[in-house]
């Protein structure tokens, strides 16, 4: 069983920036799959970003692609997500997820293991 718990979203200016953090608790194996996941209201969840434990590779949507950058720190199974240059069209809540091994893919949330309860992102113009 893996915990999740988002933090770090607020509300700032559109060009603003914003760092979140999933702590994770209990297993994380070499396999898995973490990501970043946003649901803005009245629209369906979509992927941002995702990494793997092993962090060789990373993959991110379109729409954030050159502003948000994913990481992690093994040691403390964080996950963080810093946003640049952030838009209105960014606001959403976003939620941390893992897929315990095998490939995951933005574009399928429902493949994910295990998600946190997210964190408010707003941004406004």
């Amino acid at each position: 069983q893996v915990q999740l718990e988002e933090s770090g979203g607020g509300s700032v200016q559109a060009g603003g920036s914003l760092r979140l953090s999933c702590a994770a608790s209990g297993y994380i194996g070499s396999g898995t799959c973490l990501a970043w996941f946003r649901q803005a209201p009245g629209k369906e969840r979509e992927g941002v970003a995702r990494t793997y434990r092993d962090a060789l590779r990373s993959k991110y949507a379109d729409s954030v692609k050159g502003r948000f950058t994913i990481s992690q720190d093994n040691a403390r199974n964080m996950l963080f997500l810093q946003m640049n240059s952030l838009k209105p069209e960014d606001t959403a809540m976003y939620y941390c997820a893992t897929k315990r091994s095998g490939y995951c893919s933005l574009g399928r949330p429902d493949d994910m293991d295990y998600w946190g309860k997210g964190t408010l992102v707003t941004i406004s113009s």
